[in-house]
């Protein structure tokens, strides 16, 4: 039987709608915090009475609700719909995505108020308490069986370079999650291996998962907007294989506290991950060169295309932040914090706007409201980024050359950083701006479609009525 992509489309509806609401709720959540937390620096006499408004509760508060309350149901979302689409299969039990998305969001709402009580496990990225992540971790395997078994009963049976990225991620985070709850916060492990375990379930979490979905889904959009086939199945096979094996063995700092070869390893297999980037920046651009598809015109090709982009700079900045003599200048500096929210927000989060937007009218079957706000969406969220990141490369490697100054004082230092701080801040109110049109845009799709289900179910409801008035 064949099935056409309106069928596909519709299946997926529900589950969307709840994965992407959520995830768009839980953007401008973190916005809102990680603006008020880099207002800490300029203010810090605003927040020093309030205890749930120091840096230390809303930092990781922000970097959560982007990371697990946008990025990852985003993502799921995304994958549920390109594994649909790819195996024209409809999406099968579309009552149980609904429920683990629900799941999830209620397990993110836990895990933020945790933080905020002081119940943080004080883990960089695994910060939520042990009833929220066991909601998250039981919600993600919901989800991840769901689309396995959908992913298996497809009527395509073919397999695409993006099923290879994507499958990849849905098996890479239970296995890092399970192992840093186990090793980190339920039997807790001691000394350097506790150390070292929360800085291999950082990388692979931030970067390794965040690079598989985004990549997997940027191979899937780019050939469909330009009109033309993904250059070279075996360029993306090599770039999968690459990146997966250095992408999954580093994150030890240089000069950590643990055995010299640690670092060594982490450091060898940051710059091996020039070689899978520059497989996939040449089959990025031989796929998009000349097509003759789409104009770029502010909507989901020019996201894709810039976040493709902005995935290659964030991993040249890790490239070079893992040589030694650059990274005893910057380890101690900005410098990171400009990799992460390049990686997370310049990469991953822009290339599920741009999904999104193409995803939604079409499970939907409504256009948005507001179709011109996107490309608004667009200039600011790109400016923010560039602001934020641009600033902080640079502030950070001016604090680095003074704290390597001993004829500097630490608090010289730190008040070097100010001006570029407060760029970084004004980066951070356009993406806030950006991710509130976004949400407007999802938020009032949602609430169109509901209405017009309401509608449907009203008439439905009164029809026998009208017929017995009639015939009496």
């Amino acid at each position: 039987m064949t099935v056409n992509e309106k069928q596909i489309d519709t299946s997926c509806r529900v589950p969307l709608l709840v994965l992407f609401g959520g995830a768009a709720l839980w953007l401008v959540v973190g916005s809102v915090l990680a603006l008020v937390a880099s207002l800490t620096f300029h203010m810090p006499d605003k927040f020093g009475d309030c205890p749930w408004g120091t840096y230390g509760h809303l930092q990781p508060a922000a970097d959560d609700a982007l990371l697990y309350g946008f990025c990852i149901p985003a993502g799921l979302g995304v994958l549920l719909w390109i594994f649909a689409r790819i195996g024209q299969t409809p999406l099968r039990g579309a009552m149980v995505p609904v429920v683990a998305a629900h799941l999830w969001h209620l397990g993110v709402l836990a895990g933020l108020v945790g933080i905020f009580v002081g119940d943080s496990t004080g883990f960089a990225w695994l910060e939520f308490p042990r009833g929220g992540s066991a909601l998250l971790f039981f919600a993600y395997l919901l989800l991840g069986l769901w689309a396995l078994m959908n992913f298996s009963g497809r009527n395509e049976r073919g397999m695409f370079p993006s099923h290879w990225f994507l499958i990849a991620a849905l098996f890479v985070f239970p296995w890092i999650y399970s192992t840093a709850n186990i090793l980190l916060v339920g039997w807790p492990v001691r000394g350097v291996v506790q150390a070292i375990i929360a800085w291999w379930f950082g990388n692979n979490l931030v970067f390794l998962w965040t690079s598989l979905v985004g990549i997997g889904a940027a191979f899937y959009f780019l050939p469909k907007f330009s009109g033309r086939p993904l250059h070279s199945y075996y360029y993306a096979l090599f770039a999968f294989w690459t990146l997966l094996l250095f992408g999954s063995m580093r994150g030890v700092p240089v000069g950590a506290p643990v055995p010299a070869w640690l670092p060594a390893l982490s450091a060898m297999n940051s710059l091996f991950l020039i070689v899978p980037v520059i497989a996939i920046a040449i089959i990025g651009w031989k796929t998009v060169r000349g097509g003759a598809g789409r104009e770029c015109k502010g909507g989901s090709f020019c996201m894709i295309k810039f976040s493709f982009v902005a995935f290659i700079l964030s991993a040249l900045l890790l490239v070079t932040s893992a040589c030694p003599h650059f990274s005893r200048l910057t380890q101690f500096t900005w410098f990171g914090a400009a990799q992460t929210q390049l990686q997370l927000y310049g990469f991953f989060a822009i290339t599920m706007f741009g999904a999104i937007y193409h995803i939604l009218p079409r499970a939907v079957g409504i256009e948005f409201a507001f179709p011109k706000l996107i490309r608004v969406q667009h200039w600011f969220a790109m400016a923010g980024i560039i602001l934020f990141v641009v600033s902080l490369v640079i502030g950070g490697v001016v604090q680095g050359l003074k704290l390597q100054d001993p004829n500097v004082a630490f608090a010289d230092s730190t008040k070097a950083m100010l001006p570029f701080l407060r760029a970084s801040t004004m980066g951070l109110l356009f993406m806030l701006v950006a991710n509130l049109l976004f949400t407007l845009n999802v938020i009032a799709l949602i609430f169109a479609w509901k209405w017009s289900v309401a509608k449907t179910v009203f008439a439905f409801l009164i029809s026998p009525l009208a017929k017995t008035e009639v015939k009496a």
